[in-house]
């Protein structure tokens, strides 16, 4: 292996396995390098500007937010990354701000879900945990999980409902930030209401 190349699988080691083209760039490699390395089968382009080393195991919640940078996990899929369900989902749910133009992203994977959150709602409950596979990803935290399904009650499927709710409260329940988030979002009561019933 040369130098270029191992700088090309370094920078997609901190990068949960892929590398951008502006990244390469900006490391001062051309393009002509990527051209040969592609060619050579040592790098594999899997979308337009993005590229991982061809013998990495590819992870697709990373490949996700390798594409769009404002890319939240949440509702099923946050829910199944935390084990508040064991309904493995067949799409993935994401949220963007609202006005965000993904479609770009919308064409490359057919698998996603997308949900366009208020500017003032989106940060509420961001964090990072590790995807199925290994990858750091951005996903809202438990509370932030449930005050959605709460507020969006009539669009989730009832199994995947009620389970989350009952793990939730089975588990330690952070209760003063679900409160909080449910302030924020006009569900408080409703909040109070199952947590008297759990």
């Amino acid at each position: 292996m040369d130098e270029i190349y191992n700088k090309i699988e370094s920078i997609a080691a901190e990068n949960n396995g892929f590398v951008k083209t502006s990244q390469i760039e900006a490391a001062g490699i051309s393009r002509t390098a990527i051209k040969k390395y592609v060619d050579s089968g040592l790098l594999e382009r899997i979308r337009k500007g993005i590229y991982a080393p061809a013998d990495s195991d590819m992870d697709e919640f990373a490949l996700l937010q390798v594409q769009c940078s404002s890319l939240v996990f949440s509702y099923g899929t946050a829910l199944y990354v935390w084990g508040l369900t064991d309904i493995i989902p067949h799409t993935f749910d994401i949220s963007v701000p609202q006005g965000e133009n993904i479609s770009r992203l919308l064409r490359d994977n057919q698998k996603i879900k997308a949900h366009y959150v208020m500017k003032g709602f989106y940060d509420l409950g961001i964090t990072e945990t590790q995807s199925p596979q290994g990858a750091v990803i951005r996903l809202y935290d438990k509370e932030r999980c449930l005050c959605d399904l709460i507020k969006d009650r009539n669009q989730i499927e009832k199994q995947l409902y009620v389970q989350a709710i009952k793990d939730y409260f089975k588990s330690r329940p952070d209760v003063r930030k679900l409160l909080k988030y449910g302030k924020a979002f006009g569900i408080e009561e409703k909040i109070r209401t199952y947590m008297e019933v759990l």
